[in-house]
Formats: structure tokens, sequence, C-alpha cells
């Protein structure tokens, strides 16, 4: 999620990163706790990510690229009704179990619906804000320091990576079957040995700068009042409806 923000000016753009990053696990937490058979509140949850996303200008593209990231989870729920337990139902002649059915249902509900609200944060806040939002949530500072590194180090892994698969196609080489796996195998041992030297580097860069094992306190605008009450709209509204599903069911 760290590469997918997307420019713009919009309201969600314009909140505090605390605020996001804060309405975002309050409203994950809210659909998570709703019941799996309150089909009408994931319709509700859906609306109210829909609104948000249109109100973001958070483009298709984005939006539908970051929903692969749950591809391996709708692979485990498509086995669900096959393996569940009983009671099973006849479906076109195939036998289904119907809790693995609703089991299945949660997860892609539940799963589609925080990877939207992720896509949302990630596509309205830079990488720097939402390390700046963690920090100013308290969050223990070793977490921080590790979230801000893995931001910083990511950009300089992938430069390795595409240098050495440069090099790699210049001198007419370029593994791709599996009898040919030796190769790629050397390339990441390769990769791992170079980053690991640039981080020595880097981490000596650091030290000579006065780096005494704490990352420096970011600036940036704190979130107002203002900020949160409007971060507050989606999670409050998905906390009614997982309520009145929980009273209802």
């Amino acid at each position: 999620m760290i590469d997918r923000y997307v420019a713009g000016d919009t309201p969600v753009h314009r909140l505090a990163p605390e605020a996001k990053v804060a309405a975002t696990i309050a409203f994950v937490v809210a659909v998570v706790a709703t019941p799996r058979h309150a089909v009408w509140a994931f319709v509700a949850d859906a609306v109210i990510v829909s609104a948000i996303v249109v109100v973001a200008r958070v483009p298709r593209r984005a939006l539908l690229g970051g929903l692969r990231l749950e591809l391996p989870f709708v692979a485990f729920a498509v086995l669900l009704p096959f393996l569940g337990s009983d009671p099973r139902v006849e479906v076109a002649g195939i036998s289904l179990s119907v809790p693995g059915s609703w089991g299945a249902f949660a997860i892609l509900a539940k799963g589609t619906l925080g990877v939207a609200a992720s896509i949302v944060l990630a596509a309205t806040t830079t990488p720097a804000d939402l390390v700046r939002g963690l920090e100013r949530l308290h969050v223990p500072k070793v977490l921080v320091s590790i979230a801000a590194f893995m931001v910083r180090y990511l950009t300089i892994l992938t430069g390795e990576a595409e240098r050495m698969h440069i090099a790699r196609q210049s001198r007419g080489y370029e593994p791709r079957w599996l009898w040919q796996a030796g190769a790629i195998g050397a390339s990441v041992g390769t990769l791992f040995v170079r980053a690991y030297e640039r981080g020595e580097r880097v981490h000596l860069a650091m030290c000579s700068r006065g780096y005494d094992g704490t990352m420096p306190e970011l600036g940036g605008r704190r979130a107002d009042g203002r900020d949160w009450m409007l971060a507050a709209i989606a999670p409050l509204a998905a906390a009614v409806v997982a309520v009145a599903a929980l009273v209802t069911s």
C-alpha cells in the first residue's frame, strides 16, 4: 500500500494523518464486529466506503489494483463451502456446507471492505504522513521506526532489483522457466547482500549525523476538532450498522 498515493486536494486528502489512520482502524473493527449473516449491513458498509471513494476521487484503477491483495483470501474462501461442516445444501447438484458458505461470504465481505478502506487511506495519505500519523497516535517508537525504515528502504531495494534486472537483460539472460530457478535464487541472494551492505552504509551515515536510536519527531499540521469530527463520520456510521445488525440478528 505504500506506493499508492494519488495526489489531490479533496476533503479526505486535507484531513490530518492521525485522524485518517484512527478512522480507518475504527471502521475495520466495526466491519469485523458485524455478524456474518447480516447481508444488508455489509451492503450499507459498502455504500459508506463507496461514498468516501467518490469524495476522495480515488481512481478506479487504483482501487481495483489494490483489491488484488485479497486474492489469496478469496482462494481460501472458495474452498470453505466444500470443506465446511454440516448441515449441507444441494446447489446445482453440488453439496455445499451452510456454515462454510457463510464463512466464505464473511471473509469476502469483511476482507473486501477492509482492503478498500486501506486503499482509500493509502491513496489519500503520503507514506511520510502515515508514519507521522502513527507517531502521533502514540504507537511504540520502535514500530514507528521500523515502519519509517521500511518505507525508505523499499524504494532502495526496488531500485537495486531493477538495476540487476537491467544488467541480466543487457547480458542476454532473462530466467523465466522452472529449470532456471537457480538464477533467480542467485539474484535474490545478491540482492540481500547488496541491501545489507547498503543498510550498513546508511546506518553509519546516520550515526555520524547524531542518530541515537530514535527517529526525530516529524512536523506538520496536527489534527484539530474539525479533523476528528469529519474522520469519525465513517466509523460511527459503520458502528451504528454493526450494532443494529447485532440487535436484529
